[in-house]
């Protein structure tokens, strides 16, 4: 895929993400939830509710919900117990979807996710089918002017594994998820300007769809995106 085309594709996806406020809201409070509750509500010693946090303040969530979210997933306040489950699955043109979800009903959510795969051309796949197909890891898109061996110095003293240039200053920075802390810290004190960072899941390999095919991948991706317990979608091609 073309640097230029993965980095309007990262801004096409915020796009759709802040047309979609509620839901996120929705989503992080979940996410903030279950952080809490596997790590403790300690942001300095938990990476993954720090990481939700800074979502939620970047969606200008307002800070009861943030506080009330985390007393939930320590237990200071009764609550939904949500559970993690991923499913994973193949689109239209051999596509490999990997779908995070968090649900405090399974029999629904596999219902609603094997619905939206198969109404759209798609195929809900057994644990393990797709999966070997990405890698977590931490991810950065970043734009700077300064000398691209500079930034490589702060990337790889910041505990990065890899920088891609994508072209017009733009570039993708690669770690391993434990690492997502000290590479952000280590932009921010390089005045580096981040566009986006999110801890992943990084197709190894994309593939190609045919311009055919474009729409009804479009279309499995927003029928899983509207349902309620879906956090993430991970896909193997551009769109």
């Amino acid at each position: 895929m073309a640097g230029h085309s993965k980095w309007a594709n990262i801004q096409h996806r915020k796009n759709r993400q802040d047309e979609k406020k509620g839901k996120i809201f929705g989503r992080l409070i979940k996410e903030i939830t279950v952080a809490a509750r596997l790590g403790g509500g300690d942001v300095e010693s938990n990476p993954r509710l720090r990481l939700a946090i800074d979502r939620a303040r970047e969606a200008n969530m307002p800070k009861d919900k943030l506080t009330d979210a985390i007393k939930r997933g320590t237990g200071q306040m009764q609550g939904v117990n949500y559970e993690e489950i991923r499913y994973e699955g193949y689109g239209p043109g051999g596509v490999a979807f990997l779908v995070d979800c968090m649900t405090d009903n399974k029999t629904r959510t596999v219902s609603e996710v094997r619905h939206a795969f198969s109404k759209n051309g798609g195929n809900l796949g057994t644990d393990g089918s797709v999966s070997y197909l990405f890698k977590s890891c931490s991810q950065f898109f970043i734009s700077s002017q300064i000398d691209e061996d500079e930034i490589l110095e702060v990337v790889i003293s910041s505990g990065a594994d890899d920088l891609i240039s994508l072209g017009n200053g733009n570039m993708e920075v690669l770690g391993q998820p434990d690492k997502f802390l000290s590479i952000r810290n280590g932009l921010e004190q390089a005045k580096i300007t981040i566009a986006h960072s999110e801890v992943t899941f990084r197709a190894e390999t994309q593939v190609e769809i045919a311009n055919s095919q474009l729409n009804s991948v479009q279309q499995l991706v927003d029928s899983l995106e509207s349902l309620e317990d879906v956090q993430n979608i991970y896909i193997n091609a551009s769109l």
